[in-house]
């Protein structure tokens, strides 16, 4: 729970300087890299008005035996769509240096590399290829958390995403732009035990069907105040 706290921190902000003005948490993605542990945090500028989230149930392979309908072989597979907005007019507004000299290139970059390997682990590779080694394991990609809220803290693969560049400055750097996200949720039956996104899966299934069971509960009172009336 204190790891999902301080990831939830990231995307903590507040809607104006006004007292009292409600806090909004905005969602993010973190890229979680011990080597740099600041090097793909995206918090988003805008959270999105709409999210698409699709399941797809991981049924037995059983098909027509009898009894077997609903056995499952793991938690559902989960895909998950969104556009953010990234718009650096505010900022050079301010003067912001990073603003004035690059736009919303470093942000882009952050988004963009979450699909790629290091680039020391490429060197490695090519290395170890030069001096005879005949098998070279894939190249593993960032891990990256899905941050909305306190109860999604989700491990994701970004698995692809469109950009739309709106507008750039003198030097050619966008300065705004869409991004068009499409994110495949990685559960304990695509992650080692000893991974932590494992066990950060399991607690958010454990959180939902907490919430489930307040669900019901809610229901029956709805009922039997119904039954009253």
């Amino acid at each position: 729970m204190a790891a999902r706290q301080v990831l939830v921190r990231f995307g903590e902000s507040f809607m104006s300087t006004f007292p009292g003005s409600p806090r909004l948490i905005k969602g993010a993605l973190v890229g979680v890299d011990i080597l740099n542990p600041v090097g793909s945090v995206v918090v988003f500028q805008y959270n999105p008005d709409t999210m698409t989230r699709r399941l797809e149930a991981r049924a037995a392979s059983g098909d027509g035996d009898r009894g077997e309908a609903q056995r499952l072989t793991g938690p559902p597979k989960e895909t998950i769509t969104l556009s953010i907005e990234i718009d650096a007019t505010d900022q050079l507004e301010q003067a912001n240096p990073l603003a004035v000299s690059m736009g919303i290139y470093p942000t882009l970059s952050a988004l963009e590399t979450m699909l790629y390997p290091k680039s020391a682990v490429v060197i490695a590779n090519t290395v170890l290829s030069l001096v005879g080694t005949i098998e070279i394991l894939p190249m593993e990609g960032p891990f990256v958390l899905f941050v909305w809220g306190p109860q999604r803290v989700l491990p994701v693969r970004l698995s692809s995403f469109s950009i739309t560049e709106e507008a750039y400055d003198q030097l050619l750097n966008p300065i705004r732009a869409k991004a068009e996200l499409t994110l495949n949720v990685l559960s304990y039956q695509d992650l080692g035990v000893l991974h932590p996104g494992h066990w950060m899966f399991l607690a958010h299934q454990m959180s939902k069907e907490v919430m489930a069971t307040l669900n019901v509960a809610n229901s029956v009172q709805n009922v039997a105040t119904g039954v009253r009336l």
